[in-house]
């Protein structure tokens, strides 16, 4: 039977660590290993945390004495500690979904050149009742992919649809490329699917397996300071990602023009929602970045909207699309 190692980072999650080692425990069709690292946390993670290490000894436990943020704790875990054939990152606020492991590790035990699955990820968030999913049986219909031809298609999205937790990767290969980078705290699992991609193919599961927690934020509060950094760090995760020996050069120069072109766009389009928002003082930096990013996109039609509208303001901006009689941006 194979063996799948879990890693378990913990960052003052001791509430819903319980049910994620739980759901790791249940997988049916695996043997797993478990390793829990509490990064210091300042509530009962660490209690928590060796109450179910000494409860099965498919748990192991580790606390740091200081905290070490989430990439030196996920790093030690995978590239540390990780040893069997398969390996998952799994926060403590997450869960696996029922016959998840089983699922991944058939399709990547019948092709040999997969060098990461994935599946779909159900939506946690607080207060909400969780959808059940959409399988709990050990197989599932999937497809595998080449690995430069999905590169081409996230480039082509120009956003991460992978939130982690449905991902299990060969330890062998997460070993042989390293693990996340210090300097992309925010998108590192970006350029780590990247990394792997360029190294083998991606095996995508018709399957709900894993529960991913969203924890609420305020939107018209966070935007404005959020998103040039989430851009940036957007931006290197792929020009980081996709230098990369292992790849052509011609899909390197298409997917860095597809991933500029994106990213471009949903500058704009954060400008777009910051005037809806009121927040035409944060407009420039974005207008800049997208400019910088891509050159062309000054001749965009929706960047010539977006700066009439915020030279004429809140006030005659609405005037001009009446008399237009247009829907403009």
């Amino acid at each position: 039977m194979a063996r799948v190692d879990v890693v378990v980072p913990c960052y003052n999650y001791g509430q819903f660590l319980p049910a994620c080692v739980e759901s790791v425990l249940a997988q049916e069709g695996v043997d797993v290993r478990i390793l829990i690292i509490d990064d210091c946390s300042p509530d009962d993670s660490a209690d928590v945390g060796a109450r179910l290490a000494a409860a099965d000894p498919r748990i192991e436990f580790t606390r740091h004495t200081v905290n070490r943020g989430h990439i030196a704790t996920y790093n030690e875990g995978l590239m540390e500690w990780a040893e069997s054939d398969y390996c998952v990152l799994l926060s403590a606020d997450d869960l696996l979904t029922p016959g998840s492991l089983a699922r991944a590790v058939a399709v990547m035990e019948a092709h040999p050149q997969i060098g990461f699955v994935h599946g779909r990820f159900i939506p946690l968030e607080d207060g909400n009742a969780a959808r059940q999913p959409s399988t709990i049986a050990t197989a599932c219909s999937y497809l595998v992919e080449s690995g430069h031809q999905w590169i081409e298609n996230i480039c082509r999205a120009c956003k991460n649809h992978i939130a982690s937790p449905e991902v299990v990767v060969r330890t062998r290969l997460q070993r042989q490329l390293a693990g996340y980078r210090s300097d992309l705290p925010y998108t590192g699992d970006l350029e780590m699917w990247l990394r792997f991609a360029s190294h083998g193919d991606v095996g995508i599961l018709d399957a709900d397996q894993a529960y991913y927690r969203r924890h609420g934020r305020n939107m018209s509060v966070n935007l404005a300071s959020t998103s040039l950094k989430t851009l940036n760090q957007l931006w290197a995760a792929y020009d980081t990602g996709l230098r990369n020996d292992a790849l052509p050069g011609d899909l390197r120069a298409r997917g860095e023009r597809l991933a500029r072109d994106g990213i471009a766009h949903a500058a704009l389009q954060d400008v777009y929602r910051l005037l809806q928002l009121g927040h035409s003082e944060d407009c420039e930096p974005l207008f800049r970045f997208a400019s910088t990013l891509h050159p062309q996109a000054r001749s965009w039609r929706l960047h010539s909207r977006l700066k009439w509208r915020l030279r004429l303001g809140p006030v005659l901006w609405p005037l001009l699309r009446r008399v237009a009689g247009k829907s403009v941006a």
